[in-house]
């Protein structure tokens, strides 16, 4: 035989129920400022609805509902390092982040030819002027007297730069490439809209033909190339250059 269910007994009144909300589920009387019946647990005011926190408390550390004195000052000094990291970060990376952007966009675009207009050195050979450097043609050179001679280039207008291009020597025919001494390390300084110089130094393997050094430098106006690490030098020999050319980023 199934047993009967108990049946809790209801709560006697109680004098200090006065002026309490009743429960309406069961109709008990509670004592003022309760929030749930104390009889069946039903919350005594229904109506009131959780307020939503606005969004910025749904992300960490803020969307914790806190009380007076529970960790609300901790957790203020973590976010005020946090942000204090976060700051020096992008303060000590921003220029390696922008040189790593310039340089993806080095390799993602095309590069095409820029002629300077105008060509100075500070010493040059009779009958081979720094000119023959940008005149197109691989069977001309500068000639200069001995290492240390530079060559600078002028620009019309500021351009990133992004290839340089040497012929060595005399020649690219290796008969009279070898005719000639020539650079094995040529000094390159750049100078930009801003006034920076910025020196990189090309190091040029002893063969005829083009060699090409990746550069990367923004703004430039002019360039200087000294002649360093002189080979195949002797009695009537200069060193010779025969074409530069520089490229941007299109």
């Amino acid at each position: 035989m199934t047993a009967r269910p108990a049946v809790r007994p209801a709560v006697a009144d109680d004098p200090d129920t006065a002026g309490g909300t009743p429960c309406p589920a069961c109709g008990t009387a509670n004592p003022p400022g309760r929030r749930f019946c104390r009889r069946c647990a039903t919350p005594l005011d229904p109506a009131a609805a959780r307020v939503d926190l606005p969004w910025w408390r749904t992300i960490w550390p803020f969307r914790r509902r806190t009380r007076a004195g529970s960790g609300r000052g901790t957790r203020l000094l973590v976010i005020l390092c946090a942000l204090a990291i976060v700051g020096a970060g992008v303060f000590l990376l921003l220029p390696t982040g922008r040189h790593l952007i310039e340089d993806t966009r080095d390799k993602l675009g095309k590069a095409t030819a820029v002629t300077p207009v105008k060509v100075t050195a500070d010493a040059e050979v009779p009958h081979h002027p720094a000119g023959n450097t940008t005149d197109g043609l691989r069977n001309r050179y500068w000639g200069a007297p001995k290492a240390g001679a530079s060559v600078t280039y002028t620009f019309d207008r500021p351009f990133r730069l992004v290839d340089v291009i040497v012929t060595n020597g005399a020649s690219k025919d290796p008969e009279e490439y070898a005719r000639q001494a020539r650079a094995l390390r040529i000094t390159m300084d750049a100078t930009t809209e801003d006034g920076e110089h910025v020196r990189e130094e090309l190091r040029i393997s002893d063969k005829p033909g083009s060699q090409t050094t990746v550069t990367g430098i923004s703004k430039v106006t002019s360039v200087r190339l000294t002649l360093d690490d002189p080979a195949g030098t002797g009695p009537g020999r200069h060193l010779a250059l025969a074409e530069v050319e520089f490229f941007q980023r299109s």
